[in-house]
């Protein structure tokens, strides 16, 4: 199986582009995920759409929005309610995690390698086949 981060943006006006994904397929999402992050100098939220694998291909898109919307616990906010009202309008599993940010990985890949990882180990998505 092959699982892909698809970064659509950094969580500004690209997150009206995955909440119309959310909505367009709404029957292939398996799940919705924030992935908090705390720093020094920023705390923001990831969202994530994780999607059931394709038949054929075995593949598993992850479409993310990464690090753009304020983490909710320091600034509750409208785009944050926006995704987590989205995730309960078309019944999809609304998951949160706390994560490194990926300022302290050299590369993306890095990062995204990083939350594959995590997401694996506590089988939010598939593992390898």
């Amino acid at each position: 199986m092959i699982q892909r981060f698809i970064e659509l943006g950094e969580g500004y006006s690209d997150l009206y582009e995955f909440l119309e994904i959310v909505k367009a397929n709404s029957h292939r999402i398996e799940r919705i995920l924030a992935l908090h992050t705390n720093s020094k100098e920023k705390s923001k939220t990831s969202v994530v759409a994780v999607m059931k694998k394709t038949d054929p291909g075995n593949f598993q898109a992850l479409y993310i929005c990464r690090e753009g919307i304020p983490n909710p616990t320091h600034t509750p906010n409208k785009r944050f309610e926006l995704v987590k009202s989205s995730a309960a309008e078309f019944g999809h599993s609304f998951i949160e995690l706390e994560v490194q940010p990926s300022s302290r990985f050299a590369e993306k890949e890095l990062f995204f390698h990083y939350l594959i990882g995590i997401l694996r180990m506590n089988r939010y998505i598939s593992p390898l086949s």
